[in-house]
Order: structure tokens, then sequence, then C-alpha cells
């Protein structure tokens, strides 16, 4: 704010707490030249959610206190604090090979984002729940992230897993969408080998590479039950 602003901006004060007015013309001229010193750097709008106007109507509203310029200059530093939390650099659109060009833009577009002259560039993910429509069409054409080949040599270190897409691919029910009645097995988690113990109780955590019948049979019934249906 400049002089003009910070007059502007105490007289608005004055109008909601004449504790705030000065009729000496020298104390007046102190005061103006005070606040101009202390908020020269803040400004009195911007057109992302800041007014130092509904900050100092704010604080005489809820505090009894006279307002001081620190009660405009903190609001003002967690407002930039925010933004600059929220902002994620976009890629400079200078030649990367260009290091002052590129950091000069970077600074500029954090100078801006702070000063709230630009809104802080976020990942898209992260701050809107839609999803493009696109999306799973894109991913069935692009097909697994896993090559082929890569799948084939890890088949013998996850034996449940290939096996698992092996049935998937001859059309055979998912057996994991299902838990296993016989060892406990939650979805999506792999058959165990289960053991008898002396005492009677079931123990053993070998995983299986191939699921339980019985799983495989209740499966294969939750596939058939909505067609019977």
């Amino acid at each position: 704010m400049d002089r003009r602003e910070i007059a502007a901006l105490l007289a608005y004060i004055g109008r909601l707490d004449p504790r705030t007015i000065r009729t000496d013309p020298g104390e007046a001229r102190d005061q103006l030249a005070q606040w101009h010193e202390l908020l020269g750097d803040v400004p009195m709008a911007t057109s992302h959610g800041w007014d130092a106007r509904v900050t100092a109507r704010q604080h005489i509203r809820v505090s009894p206190y006279q307002i001081l310029p620190a009660d405009i200059a903190r609001p003002w530093e967690s407002y930039r604090r925010d933004r600059l939390q929220r902002h994620t650099d976009p890629t400079p659109s200078v030649d990367p090979d260009d290091q002052a060009a590129w950091t000069a833009e970077l600074v500029g577009t954090r100078r801006a984002v702070a000063t709230g002259s630009a809104q802080p560039a976020q990942y898209r993910q992260i701050t809107h729940r839609r999803i493009d429509p696109k999306l799973k069409a894109r991913l069935r054409e692009v097909g697994s992230c896993i090559p082929p080949e890569a799948r084939a040599a890890l088949a013998p270190y996850r034996r449940a897993r290939a096996a698992r897409e092996a049935a998937i691919a001859q059309g055979q029910p998912d057996a994991l969408s299902v838990p296993c009645k016989w060892c406990k097995a939650p979805v999506g988690e792999p058959c165990r080998r289960r053991r008898i113990g002396l005492n009677g109780d079931a123990r053993g955590n070998t995983p299986r590479a191939t699921p339980h019948p019985g799983r495989v049979d209740l499966a294969a019934h939750r596939v058939q039950q909505p067609a019977l249906s």
C-alpha cells in the first residue's frame, strides 16, 4: 500500500473505531508514517481473497483492543504462507538450458502467487475428485503396466498371483474375490496350508499357489448366482 491507500485504510478504521482517530496534525502525520512503514509491502486488496479492510473490520468486531499494524500484517503473512503451501511450481516455458531465465520465471510465478495476483498451481488429481471418463478406455488400450516378459520372469516368485492370472485368462472365476472358508484367507489374499496340530487347533502359514477347491466352488457359485436371478 502506498501512503494514499494507508490514509484511506486509516479513515475506514476510524469510522469503525474512533479511538484510532488522530485530531492533531502532527500525530496524524506520525501515525500515517508508522503504518506506511509497517504495511508498505501489504496490498490493500487482491483478486483472490485478500482485503485489508475486511481484516481490519474482523479485528474490530471480535477484539476489544485497539487495532495495530501487526493485526493486519499477521493475517497477510498467513495468507501468503497458505498460498505458497498449496502451490506446485509449474514447468517454466523458457529454455531449460537458460538457468537464469528458468529461475527468474519460477521466482516470478511464486511471487505472483504469494502476492495474490495469481492462483496457486496445484495437481489436478489432488484438487479435483472427478476422474477423466476416458481413463478406463486408455487403461484398456495400454494394458498392464508390467510387460509380458517381466510378468513371465516374475511368475516363479509369485506363484499364487500367476495361477490367479492364468485362471482368469482361461475364463475361470476369480477365486480370490471371495474368502476361503477352509483356511480363513480374506478376500484378495492367497490360501494357506492349513494343518491340524496335536491339540486339534489349525495352524500353518505357508501360502498355496492354488486356492482351495471349496474357495473355487464358492467363487463359481457367486458368478452364476446373478445369472440365475
